[in-house]
């Protein structure tokens, strides 16, 4: 058998895994990464790539100062909690440290998210300034291990072509608005329609795509060994320690022996379907609930960790990051899946499930309206509801899957996704809902949405509301009457990652039954139990943490210096690099 010594092997590719790689790295370790995937980026490349992170020293450049005690305050209240516990003061602490240290001394750079407030309203919330997302990035850096990054997601992206948030997306919805806006889009499809006939696939990166770029540069840059196609089949244990893996590669096993340990970052369980029969109740056979992870996300990590003396929490208050998502028919005969994480909060548009009534505020964050909809639905029914806009919302936004114009609703209505039809009882007959309750809810909808309110569900008045509605809306930016047409995407349960991960300490070391570290066993991203115990408080709680604690493993696998959490977990001012 095939042997290879290294200091760190870190399994997994995605941002968590790969912070975790070059922190170890520049602080002067021999770090090997196996991808189980042909590709590297692991979800971390089709995600919007969005860090939570207060404090954060790019929003203190700005002039965006906030209470010490502020994020303790919100986390707070989100989880439900009088106090902070270890993980979650260390990532308060640290995560600032992270940015600092990768925004300065590596390849990734970051820009701030200064107007993008926290998902809900309340003690310590924030309108602003604690999220950051990677800068755009040219994919020629990556030379010849741009064909090893994984493409951003086809059902998200146009032609292959990643769009950023913001000012980017906004220029694609007022592109029949504003002579800027066309010449934008214009300039940004010419380029990458120019990248694709020369170099195969688009060149301007964004989002999570740029992320990993970034990350994938700065771990090169370090001479981090990256592998794909090696799945690990089982970790190495000498002597109480865990001392490598055995990985499976085209031409046989190989080996890796690892000095000072190993990190799981395998992207947690979101295909694994017996764990998802074990954990999620509204998918007893773990068929009916359906996520927007890449597949190769199975629940390697979780499986690794236990063999070993691992345990994964069973404790949270959700297990998965919910989100809505449609089942999009692929030509090839397979089928993709949409998180429907934008188009819900835009004017034009409802949600009602089976009895045409709608069961929540279709503008509150992803995870909240699939809490609803699932307290909504009868025990024994699918979790499912329709997504429904008028032909104003559909063509200025569109619908999930289906794009807003110049496209047109010929394939998406002959594939059976989108359904259209002159009112409500029409649209109620093609898609099995309640005639006569669909027309009273929108007749009272509109009733109240002419005049900007919303009684039952108070859409539109909370900062996140107002953030993902349309800006010349007026006088509610969430709201406007249903007119003319419908149209209707079917929406299933679904997730956009899990929750549910491997115990571990505020060093990313793992935990065995006793709650002791197991030596030289580490978990990171989603392989990591959530850090936010299973609630959803703001966009990018997913990768704020996961980057952070890749940074804290790296560490502490480097032996590296650092102070400790402080007692009341409140985030310091900026921190100083750490020696090398």
């Amino acid at each position: 058998m095939r042997q290879l010594d290294c200091d760190v092997l870190v399994i997994g590719s995605g941002a968590a895994g790969l912070a975790a790689a070059v922190t170890a790295a520049e602080h002067g370790l021999d770090v090997l990464v196996a991808e189980k995937a042909a590709y590297l980026g692991g979800t971390s490349a089709w995600s919007g790539g969005w860090l939570w992170i207060p404090r954060n020293p790019l929003a203190r450049a700005e002039g965006i100062v906030e209470a010490d005690d502020a994020p303790e305050r919100y986390l707070m209240a989100q989880t439900g909690a009088d106090r902070l516990d270890e993980r979650q003061r260390a990532f308060l602490v640290h995560g600032p440290e992270m940015v600092e240290f990768f925004h300065t001394r590596t390849a990734v750079a970051f820009y701030s998210g200064s107007s993008m407030p926290d998902m809900h309203d309340g003690d310590g919330a924030a309108a602003g300034g604690r999220s950051l997302c990677a800068q755009p990035f040219d994919g020629r850096q990556l030379g010849d291990w741009l064909p090893r990054l994984r493409p951003p997601l086809d059902i998200l992206s146009l032609y292959g072509m990643g769009i950023a948030g913001g000012a980017d997306l906004g220029a694609f919805f007022n592109v029949r608005r504003s002579p800027r806006a066309m010449l934008h889009v214009t300039t940004r499809l010419l380029r990458h329609l120019r990248d694709r006939l020369w170099h195969g696939r688009g060149l301007h990166l964004v989002n999570g795509n740029a992320l990993v770029a970034r990350l994938l540069r700065s771990a090169l840059d370090r001479q981090v060994g990256l592998l794909t196609d090696s799945p690990a089949l089982r970790l190495l244990h000498d002597q109480g320690r865990v001392s490598g893996a055995l990985l499976q590669q085209r031409d046989g096993e190989l080996q890796v022996n690892a000095r000072r340990g190993v990190v799981l970052a395998c992207g947690g369980f979101p295909h694994d379907r017996q764990r998802i029969a074990r954990l999620i109740a509204h998918a007893p056979g773990g068929t009916e609930h359906y996520s927007a992870a890449v597949p190769e996300n199975s629940g390697d990590g979780l499986r690794l960790g236990e063999s070993v003396g691992a345990r994964v929490a069973v404790d949270l208050a959700q297990p998965a990051a919910w989100a809505p998502t449609s089942r999009v028919p692929r030509r090839d005969g397979s089928v993709g899946h949409f998180p429907h994480l934008i188009d819900r909060a835009k004017p034009g548009f409802i949600a009602v499930r089976r009895d045409g009534r709608r069961f929540t505020n279709e503008a509150d964050c992803y995870h909240d309206f699939m809490n609803a909809l699932i307290a909504a639905t009868p025990a024994g029914e699918p979790v499912e509801a329709w997504l429904i806009a008028d032909a104003r919302a559909r063509w200025r936004y569109g619908i999930g899957w289906a794009k807003p114009l110049p496209f047109s609703d010929r394939h998406y209505l002959r594939c059976g996704y989108l359904q259209r039809a002159a009112d409500a009882r029409q649209l109620a007959a093609r898609c099995g809902i309640d005639a006569s309750a669909l027309q009273a809810t929108l007749e009272r909808f509109n009733r109240f949405a002419a005049r900007g309110e919303d009684p039952d569900f108070q859409r539109g008045r909370s900062a996140y509301n107002q953030a993902q509605g349309e800006p010349l809306q007026r006088p509610n930016p969430s709201l406007r009457a249903l007119h003319g047409d419908l149209y209707a995407v079917k929406l299933v349960a679904g997730s956009l990652g899990t929750f549910a991960g491997l115990r571990t300490d505020a060093e990313a070391r793992v935990l065995d039954a006793r709650e002791q570290p197991i030596a030289g066993l580490f978990a990171v991203g989603n392989d990591m139990n959530s850090v936010m115990a299973g609630h959803y408080p703001s966009g990018g709680i997913t990768l704020g943490p996961g980057m952070t604690f890749g940074y804290l493993a790296g560490l502490a696998l480097a032996g590296a210096d650092r102070k400790p959490p402080t007692a009341t977990g409140n985030a310091r001012d900026r921190q100083e690099d750490h020696a090398m």
